[in-house]
């Protein structure tokens, strides 16, 4: 891949920030020592012609290289993967792959559907009779993953795409402490996030935000 960009929101809530799933495709780019520009979509600008040529649901990440557009966090990271061995080892590109589909597929869905509850839909009455079993189904999640990771630094011994993935998605939780309390899971959280890709993958997508802050009235 050369002359990439990747799109992003120009600016979201703070509760947002640093969740958006262009995040994922930044550190993915990062690790494999990527240069890319960052471009930035406004909320009046989504639902455009020319954007929705990029993505047709007006959402992001969308990457640009070499005159091809790829959109969905999954499919873009595979792609970066498969051409960079760092994120996708030979001899794991089965395992690798499998743990991408386990994070979006299996550990992502009970995650998002509580994140939506608290953060997006908390003024509504049924989520105070729906999140107890939201919460339920996130632990029971969370309880086979820490299992899993039991002894092991990442998912498949060394870091992989599947980290990126899953690490992103735990990241949804932030806001309770449903990862601490497990501790081979928080100390796998922390470990993803002090990686210098990560790092800088969420310093290039903060500093797109303080410069689209929007001004108060």
């Amino acid at each position: 891949m050369k002359d990439i960009a990747v799109w992003g929101f120009a600016w979201v809530p703070p509760f947002a920030q640093g969740l958006v799933r262009d995040l994922r495709v930044r550190w993915a780019l990062e690790e494999a020592g990527l240069h890319y520009e960052s471009k930035w979509i406004g909320a009046d600008e989504r639902t455009s012609e020319s954007y929705r040529r990029k993505h047709p649901f007006g959402v992001v990440p969308v990457i640009e290289s070499n005159g091809e557009t790829l959109i969905e966090s999954g499919a873009i990271i595979y792609a970066i993967a498969e051409q960079h061995e760092v994120l996708m080892p030979r001899d794991l590109r089965t395992e690798t792959l499998a743990w991408m589909f386990a994070a979006l597929n299996t550990v992502e869905p009970p995650i998002w559907n509580l994140f939506v509850i608290d953060q997006l839909q908390s003024d509504q009455a049924w989520t105070k009779l729906r999140r107890p079993g939201a919460v339920d189904e996130v632990n029971a999640r969370l309880a086979a993953l820490s299992a899993w990771l039991e002894g092991r630094e990442y998912l498949l011994g060394r870091f992989t795409a599947a980290d990126i993935m899953m690490a992103t998605v735990l990241r949804f939780l932030r806001h309770t402490n449903l990862v601490t309390a497990f501790l081979p899971l928080d100390n796998y959280l922390k470990r993803c996030e002090a990686r210098p890709g990560f790092q800088a993958a969420v310093r290039n997508q903060a500093e797109g935000y303080a410069r689209n802050t929007p001004v108060a009235a």
